[in-house]
C-alpha cells in the first residue's frame, strides 16, 4: 500500500508554514519504506493531484483555523476532513479541499485520509514559527510517527542525523 504524509503551508506566513517544518524534519531525521513518500506540497494545491491519486492512505500535517487556543494540536480523520469546497481551516486550505475533492471525484480518492494539524499563534509575514507552534513542532513529529505505526510502518533513523533518539 502507497502512504503519502504530505506537509502543506506557506513558509512565508510565519506558523502557516509549520506542515512543511514537520515533513522537512521526517526527511531529514528518518528512512522510509519504499512505499511511504514524505512530501513537502508547500503551497501546490492541485498540483499535488498525481501524489495524492496514488495514495492509498495519506497523511496531512497543517495550520488549521479550529477557533481553539494557539498551539493546540487537532486530528481529523475520514468525513472529518474538508474533503469539499467551502471549507476552509487555514490560508491555502482551499487547495486542499480542491485537491481532494477532485481525488474523490476521479475515483483516486486514498482509501484513509488523517489531517493532523495545529492551531497558529502567528500567520505573519516570516519564516520563523511562533514560539507556541515551534514547541509543538516535536509532537507532530511524534504524532505522525504513531499514524504510521499504526499502519505497521517503521521508519529508521538516517545515517548522520540527530534524531530525537539518539545519543548526544
Amino acid at each position: 500500500m502507497k502512504t503519502l504524509v504530505l506537509g502543506v503551508g506557506n513558509i512565508l506566513l510565519s506558523d502557516e508554514g509549520v506542515g512543511v517544518h514537520v515533513v522537512r524534519l521526517l526527511q531529514e531525521r528518518y528512512r522510509f519504506p519504499q512505499e511511504v513518500e514524505i512530501l513537502d506540497g508547500g503551497t501546490l494545491g492541485l498540483n499535488l493531484l498525481p501524489y495524492v491519486e496514488n495514495a492509498d492512505r495519506l497523511v496531512i500535517v497543517d495550520a488549521v483555523q479550529m477557533n481553539v487556543p494557539p498551539g493546540t494540536l487537532v486530528r481529523l480523520e475520514g468525513a472529518e476532513v474538508p474533503a469539499v469546497l467551502g471549507l476552509k481551516y487555514s490560508s491555502h486550505q482551499m487547495g486542499v479541499s480542491e485537491l481532494l475533492a477532485v481525488a474523490r471525484v476521479l475515483g483516486h480518492s486514498p482509501a484513509e485520509v488523517i489531517l493532523l494539524g495545529i492551531q497558529p499563534a502567528s500567520l505573519e509575514v516570516g519564516l520563523d514559527l511562533s514560539p507556541t507552534v515551534a514547541a509543538q513542532v516535536e509532537t507532530l513529529v511524534q504524532n505522525v510517527l504513531a499514524e504510521l505505526q499504526r499502519w505497521g510502518i517503521r521508519p529508521l533513523d538516517s545515517p548522520g542525523s540527530r534524531g530525537p533518539h539518539q545519543e548526544e
